[in-house]
Parts: structure tokens; C-alpha cells; sequence
């Protein structure tokens, strides 16, 4: 008998529930102190996720989500960076 690997969950900090860590965007806090967006996932540091779509960023955004999970301040940059990423190539 073959035990299946787990996905891990990470909860989105715009609508609050449970993904797959896959299907989800990271945005990290680098021990630098830097906010940026971490596509490959692994970058060192305090990690959040959010949803990939636009409604739950703009609900991270104006519920200060992201800010909550990351323990500081997040740039404007970072969400537009967030929606351009979204956007069909």
C-alpha cells in the first residue's frame, strides 16, 4: 500500500480559507525587511498567500490581510505586482 503525499494548505489572507499551497501566490517578508513576491515560493523569510484572483487581493488589500500575516507594512508595488501577474499573458 502506497501512502499519497499530502498538498500542504496555506490560508489566503484576502478570503480566508484554506488552499493548496500550489494554487496559491506567496508574498514574503525578507529578513531584510524587504516586501516582494515570491513566485517560486522558497524565498527566505515571513511568508503570506493569497488567492490567484483579483477579488481576493483587492480583499487582502483593504482588509489589511497581508499586512496581518506579514507583521508590517505592504507597498502599493506589491499589489500591483500582484495583479500583473494575474493578467493574460
Amino acid at each position: 500500500m502506497i501512502k499519497q503525499k499530502k498538498t500542504p494548505k496555506r490560508l489566503c489572507s484576502g478570503c480566508q480559507t484554506f488552499q493548496d499551497k500550489k494554487a496559491m501566490v506567496r508574498i514574503v517578508r525578507t529578513p531584510t525587511g524587504e516586501v516582494i513576491v515570491d513566485p517560486s515560493g522558497k524565498a527566505p523569510g515571513r511568508g503570506g498567500y493569497v488567492c490567484k484572483n483579483a477579488d481576493c487581493i483587492q480583499q487582502a488589500r483593504s482588509g489589511k490581510g497581508l499586512e496581518r500575516a506579514l507583521k508590517c507594512a505592504v507597498p502599493v508595488t506589491v499589489y500591483d505586482s500582484l495583479l500583473k501577474i494575474l493578467e493574460p499573458a
